[in-house]
């Protein structure tokens, strides 16, 4: 009787490669991440191609033709200097679409870093940059990016790295979480075993076992960079006249509501809660996916 072969287990390259595949297979079945991402492709198509297919120059005024409601012509209506409010929407999708995803990667990528080596080394070094960390979240972070963008001015390489460096200590405190929970397991004593350095063993053998922890932390914080632009905008501190912005139109026009105008800001508005809902809507269910 021949004796059994003994089983072996798969190796970790094609254990994460199937568990990439049945992350992918449950976001295709589920629909309010099929909504989410159909939003988000439809701004993202806007933000690149709106340029070339929208009926009015976002950039043209029309002083014969302030404040004109909805109609065949201006299906939005136009604003107080007579632009065509659908094509600044349309248009206005990417400097959102530009700067919170740039802000967003600047945040992973800090925030990654820092919980990693506040994670691994632990002791004083994370009473130290813990500490720091605590200090800075116990701060409204809105509160904070306004600080600093006062003092640097308003560009938007500088609200690129505000936002990024504010939102990266919530970043490094779930990055720091995940690595506690790694640090002690038989795969990272056996790279120390091996006289692996401290950066090898962080960015190769725990990172990848961590990925997706970040990734969703990464989709969350899209949703709030984009809050937190659009706010910035609206405070005259995010992007400036007279590039088409939602948040910019916003305070630009919401002084005339009361005269009835209402979709020199309804519009806009829209806009920016539909991006926040798609950003959401995605992240909830790749979270979700990602736990099963």
């Amino acid at each position: 009787m021949s004796e059994a072969l003994p089983l072996t287990e798969p190796a970790p390259g094609l254990a994460r490669e199937a568990r990439t595949r049945g992350v992918v297979g449950r976001l295709l079945r589920t629909p309010s991440f099929l909504i989410g991402i159909t939003i988000l492709l439809f701004w993202a198509v806007c933000a690149v191609f709106a340029p070339s297919f929208v009926p009015y120059d976002p950039y043209a005024d029309d002083l014969l033709n302030t404040l004109q409601p909805p109609s065949a012509e201006h299906w939005f209506g136009t604003d107080q200097i007579g632009r065509d409010v659908f094509s600044r929407v349309l248009v206005g999708a990417r400097a959102i679409l530009t700067i919170a995803p740039l802000a967003t990667l600047v945040g992973t990528v800090a925030g990654t870093a820092i919980g990693l080596i506040t994670g691994y080394f632990g002791g004083w070094v994370d009473a130290i940059i813990g500490r720091l960390l605590e200090v800075m979240l116990s701060l409204p972070l809105i509160i904070v990016a306004l600080l600093v963008l006062v003092a640097l001015g308003p560009s938007t390489p500088t609200v690129v790295v505000v936002v990024g460096l504010v939102f990266a200590p919530l970043v490094a405190r779930t990055v720091r979480a995940a690595v506690l929970t790694e640090r002690h397991l038989d795969y990272v004593a056996a790279a120390a075993v091996r006289g692996e350095s401290a950066p090898y063993i962080m960015s190769v053998e725990i990172l990848p076992n961590i990925t997706p922890p970040i990734i969703v932390e990464g989709t969350v914080r899209l949703g709030y960079a984009i809050f937190t632009i659009a706010s910035l905008s609206f405070l005259g501190f995010g992007v400036q006249p007279p590039t088409p912005d939602w948040g910019l139109a916003i305070a630009e026009n919401y002084g005339v509501l009361i005269g009835g105008f209402w979709w020199t800001v309804v519009f806009d508005t829209a806009a920016t809660a539909s991006l926040i809902v798609g950003v959401n809507l995605a992240a909830e269910s790749l979270q979700r996916a990602l736990a099963e």
